[in-house]
C-alpha cells in the first residue's frame, strides 16, 4: 500500500525543477596507462546522483583477456576500501571495445579503476570522475496522466471497499442491505475518500519538501567576480556552502596547482571570440587571486577559470570583464598565450590557421563531427617552409593544450593530451600525493615531470604533432583554441568546428 501511494503522490505532484547552467563536459575523455596496456576511456556521467555511468574503453597494447571497472571515492577512507569489481562487456564486432556501467551513488569526486588482464599480466589504472547533480529530472507527461488516473481509481476503489464492508459485511448472502445500512456505508465512503485526500496531500507536501532539498543540492559553479583596477585584475571566488554542498570538501578548501598554476584563465572577447587569451593568476589571499594583464583590445570579455579543489573536484567558474578603449597593460607573461582570430562572423576557419610568425598549425580533421562521440583530435605545427617544425618545447609540461568553446558560451573544456581529466585529480587517482596544494602545500615543489604522462618529456624530443581525446557534449558550432610551443614561443592555433 505505502509503494502504490508513493506511485499516487508522484503522479499527482511530480513536477521539473529547473536545471542550472554548467560549463564544460560533464563526461570524462582520458587515455590511461595501465602498465604495458594504454585505454582511451569515456565515463558518461549520471545526470542526477544516484545514478548511472556508462563507461566505454579502447585498449591496445599486448592481447587482452578482460577489464574490470570498480567506482571509489577519490579521497577519504572508503577510497581504500573497494566494492566488488564488475567486469566490461567486450564487442562482438570490435575485440579492443570495451563497455560497462556502474552506480555512482553520492555526488563529489569520485575514480573509476580499471584492472586488465592479458597477455602482458594484469595491471590497474584510474579515471578520476567529478560526479555532481546537475538537474532533476521531469515526470514524462504520458506516465504522469496514466500513474493519476491508476491513483485516481484506486482511491475510489479503497472508497468502494470500505462501503461495502459496512454494508454488507454483516448480512448474510441474498440480503438486501437497509437503509440505515446504506447510509452509513455512503457516509463511511465521503470518510474514507476525505482520508484517502489528506493522505495524498500530505504525501503531496512531503514530496515537494524532498524534491526541493533535492533540487537545493543541484551543481551550482562557485561563484567568480572579477574586478579591474587600472591594469590589475583581481578574482574573488565565491563563499562555499559547505551544508548544502557536498561535491568541496570543507570550508578551509585549498586549490591546487594544476600545471604549475592554482587557475588558468582563458578571457575570450564576446560576441565574435576575435581575442582569447590564455593567463595565470596567482594566489594572493583567501580565495582571491590576482595579476597584472597584457595588452588587451578593447571590448567585453567572458572568462573561464579551471581551478582544483583539494579532494580533486574540478570547476569551470565564469565571469565577464569590460576591458576599456586604450587598455595599455603590460607585455605578455612567459607562459601565457594570446590570439586575435578573425571573427565569427567573417565565416568558419578552416583546418589551416597562418601564425604571425609564419608558422601554420593545421587540424587534421575528421570529415564529419558528432556530439557525444570520443575522437582523438590531431594537430600539427608546420615550419615557415611547410615542414614538420623542429624546434619544439613542452607548454606547460605537455606538448600541447587545448580550449574547445562553444560558440553561445555554454561549453567550456580545456583539455590536454592526455585527456580532459585534471591533472592534480589523476595524480590523486594514480597513487600521488593527496595534499598537494597551492598553498603550501606538499606537492609545491614537485617538478611537473612526476605529473601522470609527462615523465621524461622534459628531456624528449617533442614531436610536432598532437593529439587530444574529446567528445563535444552538444551540436552547434564550436571555436577550439589549441597552444603548443617551439623556440621559446607560444603558439595559438584557431579552428572553427561544425557539429551535429
Amino acid at each position: 500500500m505505502r509503494r502504490v501511494l508513493l506511485l499516487v503522490v508522484i503522479a499527482l505532484v511530480g513536477t521539473a525543477i529547473p536545471a542550472h547552467a554548467h560549463i564544460g563536459n560533464k563526461d570524462v575523455y582520458e587515455t590511461v596507462e595501465a602498465g604495458p596496456y594504454k585505454l582511451f576511456v569515456t565515463v558518461r556521467t549520471p545526470l542526477v546522483i544516484p545514478g548511472v555511468a556508462t563507461v566505454e574503453a579502447r585498449v591496445s597494447g599486448p592481447e587482452v583477456s578482460g577489464i574490470k571497472i570498480t567506482p571509489l571515492p577519490l579521497t577519504g577512507e572508503a577510497s581504500k576500501h573497494a566494492p566488488a569489481a564488475d567486469a566490461m562487456r567486450r564487442s562482438g564486432e570490435d575485440k579492443a571495445f570495451y563497455t560497462g556501467s556502474l552506480w555512482i551513488m553520492a555526488q563529489g569526486s569520485w575514480q573509476v579503476r580499471f584492472v586488465v588482464e592479458g597477455a602482458g599480466g594484469e595491471a590497474a589504472g584510474s579515471v578520476p570522475v567529478p560526479a555532481v547533480p546537475l538537474k532533476v529530472l521531469p515526470m514524462q507527461r504520458p506516465l504522469g496522466i496514466l500513474l493519476g488516473a491508476l491513483g485516481l481509481v484506486l482511491c475510489l476503489g479503497m472508497a468502494g471497499i470500505v462501503a461495502a464492508a459496512v454494508r454488507d459485511a454483516r448480512l448474510r448472502p441474498g440480503v438486501e442491505a437497509p437503509a440505515p445500512r446504506r447510509r452509513r456505508a455512503l457516509a463511511a465512503s465521503v470518510a474514507t475518500l476525505a482520508i484517502v485526500g489528506l493522505m495524498v496531500w500530505g504525501g503531496g507536501r512531503w514530496w515537494r519538501a524532498e524534491a526541493a532539498e533535492y533540487a537545493s543540492d543541484v551543481y551550482r559553479p562557485t561563484k567568480l567576480v572579477a574586478t579591474l583596477t587600472g591594469d590589475r585584475l583581481d578574482l574573488k571566488l565565491g563563499e562555499y556552502k559547505v551544508e548544502r554542498s557536498r561535491w568541496i570538501p570543507s570550508a578551509k578548501d585549498e586549490l591546487l596547482l594544476d600545471h604549475g598554476h592554482v587557475m588558468h584563465l582563458y578571457a575570450i572577447r564576446q560576441p565574435e571570440m576575435d581575442a582569447v587569451f590564455h593567463l595565470h593568476p596567482e594566489l594572493v589571499g583567501d580565495r582571491e587571486l590576482a595579476m597584472t594583464l597584457p595588452a588587451m583590445p578593447a571590448g567585453e570579455y567572458r572568462l573561464y577559470g579551471d581551478v582544483v579543489h583539494a579532494n580533486g573536484f574540478p570547476e569551470t567558474l565564469t565571469a565577464t570583464l569590460e576591458i576599456p578603449e586604450g587598455f595599455a597593460g603590460t607585455r605578455l607573461g612567459p607562459e601565457d598565450a594570446s590570439a586575435e582570430p578573425p571573427a565569427l562572423s567573417k565565416g568558419e576557419l578552416g583546418t589551416t590557421y597562418r601564425l604571425p610568425d609564419g608558422y601554420a598549425m593545421v587540424w587534421d580533421r575528421p570529415e564529419e563531427l558528432e556530439a557525444n562521440k570520443g575522437y582523438m583530435l590531431r594537430f600539427r605545427l608546420l615550419d615557415a617552409s611547410g615542414r614538420p617544425a623542429e624546434d619544439m618545447e613542452t607548454y606547460l609540461g605537455m606538448a600541447g593544450h587545448a580550449a574547445f568553446v562553444k560558440t553561445d558560451g555554454t561549453v567550456f573544456a580545456h583539455t590536454h593530451p592526455d585527456g580532459s581529466a585534471a591533472m592534480p585529480a589523476m595524480m590523486m587517482a594514480n597513487g600521488g600525493a593527496g595534499e598537494m596544494s597551492g598553498m603550501g602545500g606538499p606537492m609545491d615543489g614537485m617538478d611537473m615531470s612526476q605529473m601522470p604522462g609527462m615523465s621524461g618529456m622534459s628531456n624528449a624530443k617533442i614531436a610536432p604533432v598532437v593529439e587530444f581525446p574529446y567528445g563535444f557534449p552538444s551540436a552547434g558550432r564550436y571555436r577550439v583554441f589549441i597552444q603548443m610551443k617551439h623556440g621559446g614561443v607560444v603558439e595559438t592555433g584557431v579552428f572553427d568546428a561544425d557539429v551535429r
